[in-house]
């Protein structure tokens, strides 16, 4: 039998997530933070329509007026308030094209925070990218209610590919540049501002039997705030490293799992990744070696679809067919917590500036929190163990122990206050242990014995 180690649970720390499914609806879901307290289920927005699924997710993650792009599977880009749920505009038929929204799905989307922070006014920069490979970038000036008409805007529009058709988009940290790849389309870089490609990648080499790999990428993602190095999946099961200042080939490449990769993204130290593939498992790999880190505790039974990294805490959300989300910690790769949603999930995001009022501050994990608490518990209070010892039969301050005692030392001689006095209670005891009792068989005999 191999030997095993459980683990204990510690609990998932106090964060704040949010879900997309394929009936249009998003959940919340919160953590308070308390010990070995399981992430719920606290509000959920929307009614439920297959024709509103959401395709795509964008958070625009600020503590002052924050924002959630979501596009939708009939064409349609709500702008919502993440903290209440309020929609605050709708873009309706942002592809424009002539064949029907679902043909052509929005498959990313982005809101930009710079060009937020640079404008006065109540305005939203996003880009979007269909399957056809229609990208477009659009600003727009957000009514003070829905009913209110929206003004047009500048727009920008380009095509990323002349055939076959795109599966993910991904834009860069300092949002310049934008990632696309796809069925049949290499992965490629644009310059957004500028609307041109920069870089193309070229297909690996064939293999020792010359048989050739065709172009199915299906998940890709920029590390850290490098946009010159990135990661992307295969419908083969592989996951590959790409630097564009080296070459056009991927500078490492490896297998992971028997299926399809469904997800990749980077951890904040720019050289860990994490990837998800068609059967459930997810994994987290050191690419300055290529080697694998190691598998996360806890088999999930459907595709993984989506992974996202957690801005100040050491956890990681993953979501996917099985209608589960479950949060990692990246360090332990132990499951904190999962929480079962009912629907097919494509899509999750953290609300990192969540604090819980009830739980205390969330700067720190929950873990380090406790530990505090019990530093700060010792100085006023005693603690009380987990696993008490069992306690004694009879109390140090009962009756019985005292008559016991009592009982214990009448037959000792009084002890003397004077040390001198020793020596003589000594010999007064040899003495009259060395008697012998008078009603006693030995004393008998001996009495007999001198009469005689």
């Amino acid at each position: 039998m191999p030997r095993t180690t459980t683990l204990e649970n510690p609990g998932c720390p106090p964060l704040r997530a949010l879900t997309f499914d394929v009936l249009g609806l998003i959940k919340v879901i919160e953590a308070k933070g308390e010990e070995k307290a399981a992430a719920k289920v606290v509000e959920r927005w929307g009614e439920p329509d297959s024709t509103r699924a959401v395709v795509a997710a964008s958070i625009l993650d600020r503590e002052i007026d924050p924002l959630l792009g979501v596009a939708r599977k009939n064409g349609l880009v709500d702008v919502l308030n993440p903290v209440n749920g309020d929609i605050q505009v709708s873009i309706p038929n942002v592809s424009q094209t002539d064949v029907y929204p679902e043909a052509d799905a929005i498959i990313g989307l982005h809101l930009f925070r710079k060009q937020r922070l640079e404008s006065l006014s109540r305005s939203i920069t996003f880009l979007t990218c269909t399957i056809k490979g229609r990208t477009s970038m659009k600003s727009i000036e957000i009514p003070q209610s829905c009913t209110d008409t929206i003004s047009d805007a500048a727009q920008t529009t380009w095509n990323t590919c002349g055939s076959g058709d795109i599966l993910f988009s991904k834009v860069d940290e300092n949002e310049c540049y934008a990632l696309f790849g796809g069925k049949g389309v290499e992965v490629n870089v644009w310059d957004i501002h500028t609307s041109t490609k920069i870089w193309t990648a070229k297909s690996p080499v064939k293999n020792n039997l010359g048989i050739f790999t065709p172009t199915w990428f299906t998940s890709g993602s920029f590390l850290s705030k490098d946009h010159r190095k990135f990661v992307s999946g295969t419908n083969s099961h592989q996951v590959r490293l790409y630097d564009v200042s080296a070459q056009r080939r991927p500078i490492m490449s490896f297998d992971f799992g028997e299926t399809a990769i469904k997800a990749v993204t980077g951890d904040l130290d720019g050289y860990t990744i994490y990837a998800g593939n068609g059967s459930g498992d997810l994994a987290s790999v050191d690419i300055r070696t290529g080697k694998l880190l190691g598998c996360f505790l806890g088999k999930c039974s459907g595709s993984i679809r989506s992974i996202v990294r957690h801005p100040e805490l050491p956890v990681i959300a993953s979501c996917g067919l099985d209608s589960y989300l479950r949060i990692w910690d990246i360090k332990s790769r132990q499951l904190l917590s999962a929480v079962f949603l009912k629907q097919h999930l494509s899509d999750v995001v953290f609300d990192s500036y969540f604090r819980n009022e009830v739980g205390g501050s969330t700067d720190l994990p929950h873990q380090l929190q406790g530990l505090n608490d019990i530093s700060e518990g010792t100085e006023d209070e005693g603690i009380v163990p987990d696993k008490r010892k069992k306690a004694s039969k009879v109390h140090k301050g009962s009756k019985k122990l005292k008559l016991r005692n009592e009982g214990k030392n009448s037959d000792l001689p009084p002890q003397p206050q004077d040390l001198n006095k020793i020596p003589e209670m000594i010999r007064a005891k040899r003495k009259k242990a060395s008697k012998v009792h008078k009603g006693s068989e030995k004393h008998k005999l001996r009495k007999n014995r001198q009469e005689q």
